[in-house]
């Protein structure tokens, strides 16, 4: 598969919103998944590597991302949107319900192919962030790792940040990680080359 273009994007339009694995879309195509803080970037990250800077809402107010949403690609495959954690001011019964569906859905959806998670370079590794790393662990899941925002920090501190982080977790077969910046695209191609390799995985399930 050749490598993308800087300009390259994974054109991307709405497919649904699902408040639950039940209600997600028919299990026919290879998904990548999005999580992370509410406050990481993930929605700029997902309309920088779309190019459509209104794909994903951007609100002034993290954590209004409540349900599983999948975005359908021309490249064959979903993009999911999946809530974000540990910062939307919200009642805790709808934090716990969000936190079923998430768990839900990485346990057993049989189309995910891989999950990026996506943390503030500048604050990597917080408590939630970390719970999530372990799921993903324990369920074999293909994890990638989305230090985002490193336009906000200096070159030297970026490089520390990307070594740090790559070290922490030097032993794990199916962790990836890279710098990125959703404001600037610093990243991007790196990010969609393997967002389409992913897409490319073929499709089993159990139907």
């Amino acid at each position: 598969m050749p490598k993308p273009s800087f300009n390259s994007r994974i054109e991307s339009e709405f497919l649904t919103s699902a408040p639950n694995l039940s209600k997600c879309p028919e299990p026919k195509l290879s998904e990548v998944a999005f999580a992370g803080r509410s406050n990481a970037g993930k929605s700029s990250v997902l309309n920088q590597i779309t190019g459509n800077k209104s794909l994903a809402k951007v609100s002034k107010t993290p954590g209004r991302t409540q349900m599983l949403n999948f975005f359908e690609s021309k490249a064959g495959g979903y993009l999911v949107d999946l809530p974000g954690y540990g910062y939307a001011k919200t009642s805790k019964s709808d934090q716990i319900a969000w936190q079923k569906s998430v768990n839900e859905y990485l346990s057993f959806r049989e189309t995910l192919r891989a999950l990026v998670l996506v943390m503030d370079i500048r604050r990597p590794n917080q408590e939630y962030d970390q719970e999530l790393i372990n799921w993903a662990k324990e369920s074999d899941l293909t994890l990638h790792i989305l230090l985002n925002k490193s336009d906000k920090i200096g070159t030297n501190k970026k490089l520390d940040a990307l070594r740090k982080t790559q070290l922490e977790y030097k032993h794990w077969s199916n962790v990836s990680i890279q710098t990125f910046s959703a404001l600037k695209g610093d990243g991007r191609g790196e990010l969609i080359n393997k967002i389409l390799y992913w897409f490319g995985d073929p499709v089993t399930t159990s139907s």
